[in-house]
């Protein structure tokens, strides 16, 4: 970390509220994608969208908060942002498809009680990631999802006609030349944004192009409020809790990838009771979301690369960030506005941040004795399959459902080949586990 870069750790709380907001920016297309795919194929109407929508970006900032504050028994305490991970909409869609929108609510209540009860018993996992596990779990949360990124940059639907549009790539490779540049040239603060920065100049360029459409702003509310049970009171099924289960269970894998990667980008040494606390509030905020009838929430890997690519470190602007969720939440109106900024101008930032990510697991892996073939495997096996999962997740397609829930994940299979590998050779004394 350079001097500015520590000069800027103690920002000013006007310097937090921008850096805060360009964290905002770097999930919230991640997020609302989650609610907008799920209502869109349960048919809801105008008005339960604009529900759907505005409860979830809501609920990520009390979920985002619940992380931030410690207490004896919750929240981890890193500068973490907290939305609604993709892994839960093919579950989703198909418990609300079979069973009915209720039974969407009463299997996330339960999968939330589930990772708070268990939180304790997982974070026990820690001694199974040592550095050679830790820098692979990061290197493949970073670099799975870089074809979401560039996919991204073409607009967003690979199947569409007008994928890799010129306009869509031009305003992508903007943004991301911005980033690049004001890395390399800017200083202080202005570096800081560089995300943010690219991300409203390739905004205005699409204006400009003609690829916005104020529709959407138009057509949403000013206020509504999260109320609970507004679809109606939660029904329960074994079937529907199973499946929530095991979904949860890969988000816990890679919610702790993403507090070692912040842990050791803000060089603090993470704890099983540290980890406990983190899964605990993922938890409370899966209930939370359920009550209030939307999603169960985890740790969005976006930020890690916003955290590294900014330099700055503390929580104050991720404080301003849960304000901001909030407040967007509150008005749906103003949380539209941020839904008109074009796939692949979101893309084009993407593509950086998630790089910045998996190069933040290869910096871990330097500190591997990559004498030792064990080390070699570990990384080469967990690493090559992880990203190859990701890329064709339909490999696994022939087995049973409960199965292919936690096997399409790269990020999970990989993850999880990583500790087993380690664990085996740790028998052998090949390498050791932490203590």
């Amino acid at each position: 970390m350079d001097n500015h870069e520590s000069n800027l750790q103690q920002v000013s709380q006007f310097k937090a509220a921008i850096l805060g907001f360009q964290h905002l920016l770097a999930m919230y297309s991640g997020d609302v994608i989650v609610p907008l795919l799920i209502g869109a194929f349960l048919h809801f109407n105008a008005a339960q969208m604009t529900y759907l929508v505005s409860a979830d970006i809501f609920m990520c900032g009390i979920a985002t908060l619940l992380q931030l504050k410690k207490t004896p028994l919750t929240g981890i305490g890193l500068p973490v942002v907290l939305g609604c991970a993709v892994q839960v909409i093919t579950p989703l869609e198909t418990i609300g498809g079979t069973l009915g929108v209720a039974y969407i609510y009463g299997a996330i209540i339960c999968s939330g009680l589930f990772v708070f009860l268990i939180s304790g018993l997982f974070a026990k996992l820690r001694k199974f990631f040592p550095p050679v596990v830790t820098g692979s779990l990061i290197t493949i949360i970073g670099f799975s999802l870089v074809p979401v990124a560039v996919q991204n940059l073409g607009g967003g639907n690979a199947s569409a006609k007008n994928f890799a549009d010129p306009h869509d790539l031009i305003v992508g490779l903007i943004t991301m030349a911005v980033i690049i540049l004001i890395n390399i040239f800017g200083k202080g603060f202005f570096r800081s944004i560089s995300v943010l920065v690219g991300i409203v100049v390739g905004t205005v360029i699409a204006y400009a192009l003609g690829m916005i459409s104020f529709a959407s702003v138009a057509q949403a509310s000013w206020f509504h409020f999260p109320q609970p049970f507004y679809f109606g009171t939660p029904h329960f099924s074994w079937s529907a809790i199973l499946t929530m289960i095991l979904v949860s269970l890969t988000t816990m894998v890679e919610s702790t990838g993403v507090f070692l990667a912040l842990g050791d980008l803000t060089g603090r040494k993470l704890s099983e009771k540290d980890l406990a606390n983190g899964y605990r509030a993922e938890g409370i905020a899966a209930m939370l979301g359920g009550v209030f009838n939307t999603f169960p929430y985890s740790t969005f890997s976006e930020n890690v690369g916003v955290v590294q690519l900014s330099g700055i470190k503390t929580k104050r602007p991720i404080y301003y960030a849960g304000l901001f969720l909030l407040i967007l939440g509150l008005l749906p109106k103003a949380g539209a506005v941020a839904t008109v900024i074009p796939s692949s101008v979101l893309g084009g930032a993407m593509v950086v941040m998630f790089g910045m990510v998996g190069v933040q697991g290869i910096r871990i892996l330097q500190n591997v004795d990559f004498n030792k073939n064990a080390n070699l495997l570990i990384v080469a096996l967990s690493v090559g399959t992880g990203i190859g999962v990701t890329v064709y997740p339909q490999i696994f397609r022939s087995l049973p459902q409960a199965a292919q829930i936690i096997l399409d994940n790269g990020i999970v299979v990989g993850g999880f080949l990583a500790v087993l590998l380690s664990f085996l050779f740790s028998l052998t004394g090949q390498i050791e586990l932490e203590d």
